[in-house]
């Protein structure tokens, strides 16, 4: 007997606004361990980067999920992409990356740049799996001393 299993909550995406803001530090908070998580400060200086962009994945009509991205002289940068637990595996990340890279490539952004912990195993095969590739081992990255993976991606 094959057990149905029911179709995956719709995602929409759109804009970050500044009404989302606690929801996206929570999501933040609840994404990351409290060494690696964001500070309410952090986050809104990443939100304000010059170059930088929020896309915020919806289901139902809460969020599920954001991405952060920036960029500066031809190159675009990752700076967070968080999905709530309950949305994960719903290719809500892969959604949030593919219309990130879309807009960076309309201006004009031919690589992608991130930093990912060295044992955070389900992330780093999430970017292996979209096409970007380890640059070298950034050491101490991360406060609590872990190492980072410098990650890069060249878009067609």
């Amino acid at each position: 007997m094959s057990r149905i299993h029911p179709s995956p909550t719709k995602i929409s995406l759109r804009n970050y606004t500044p009404e989302d803001f606690e929801t996206l530090y929570t999501i933040d908070q609840q994404s990351f361990e409290p060494a690696i998580a964001y500070s309410r400060g952090q986050l809104r200086e990443y939100l304000r980067l010059e170059g930088g962009e929020c896309i915020v994945a919806e289901a139902g009509g809460d969020i599920a999920g954001f991405i952060v991205t920036a960029h500066e002289r031809g190159v675009g940068y990752v700076v967070t992409i968080d999905v709530l637990p309950g949305y994960r595996q719903q290719s809500v990340g892969t959604k949030l990356l593919a219309e990130a890279e879309v807009r960076l490539a309309a201006n004009g952004i031919r690589t992608i740049e991130l930093e990912t912990a060295t044992d955070n195993v389900s992330a780093i095969a999430f970017w292996r799996k979209h096409g970007y590739r380890d640059r070298g081992i950034i050491k101490g990255y991360y406060p609590n001393g872990r190492d980072a993976f410098s990650m890069s991606k060249l878009l067609a």
